[in-house]
């Protein structure tokens, strides 16, 4: 009988090209479905709940996997942590309901795009250094504008192959810590490099190149030429999932 795997894991993306496997480059998806072959014994086909992109992270990605090898779930979560790299780690695993689908069976999923504003070297890896004087008073009223539904054409790369671009924002709000800024937005479905793409134009905001005025009409827009630039990749988490 199938049994239907769930596994919670956190993953450093710096060295990774994604999740999604490609062929010759090291992904995540790749690199623990090659570990799950050699415990089950067969291939395996692991399902993420999102496609991170090169350099993303994830505290809290989910993904699920069907075997009908009978070894119990504590050993394939201590067999996959003994063999996986260090920029991986398997938080939870446990057994799922037969039609649980952690893509198509989540109802948000929750993101923060993390800011160091000062030259740093421990964080350079999981953060964007933004350098520039940040008015934050007027990015958070241009962040005030994106909750809700909305079409996100103008943050999503131009080739974006959705039927629509309809996203509904559930919460979308900054937080800061002295040097530190985080912005957090969960929202029930996100396009590709979307929450980079409001990041970048959000400190755009805040350096004073776009009004809160504008950023609404480049919602309205639906025309990612009018936003702002795409923020680097390494300061993206994957935080949670939710069901």
């Amino acid at each position: 009988m199938h049994r239907n795997i769930k596994l919670e894991i956190e993953y450093d993306g710096t060295d990774f090209h994604g999740w999604q496997v490609q062929p010759k480059l090291r992904t995540v998806q790749g690199d623990i479905q090659e570990k799950l072959k050699t415990i089950l014994r067969h291939e395996v086909n692991l399902i993420g709940a999102g496609r991170t992109d090169v350099g993303v992270h994830a505290l809290g990605q989910v993904a699920n996997f069907k075997t009908d090898n009978p070894l119990e779930t504590e050993s394939i979560l201590e067999g996959l942590n003994g063999l996986l790299h260090h920029d991986v780690v398997i938080k939870k695993i446990q057994e799922a309901d037969p039609d649980f689908h952690s893509r198509y069976g989540a109802a948000s999923r929750l993101y923060q795009y993390r800011i160091c504003r000062r030259r740093t070297a421990l964080l350079r890896r999981y953060a964007w250094e933004v350098l520039y004087s940040l008015n934050t008073d007027e990015m958070v009223k241009a962040t005030e504008n994106i909750e809700g539904e909305h079409d996100f054409s103008s943050f999503c790369v131009a080739d974006s192959s959705k039927e629509n671009n309809l996203c509904n924002v559930i919460r979308a709000a900054w937080q800061w810590d002295g040097d530190r800024l985080t912005f957090e937005i969960e929202a029930n479905r996100f396009l590709h490099t979307m929450v980079r793409s409001l990041v970048g134009t959000l400190v755009e905001v805040a350096r004073g190149y776009f009004s809160v005025a504008d950023f609404v009409n480049i919602i309205k827009a639906k025309d990612r030429r009018k936003a702002g630039p795409t923020a680097p990749a390494r300061g993206l988490y994957l935080v949670e999932v939710k069901y």
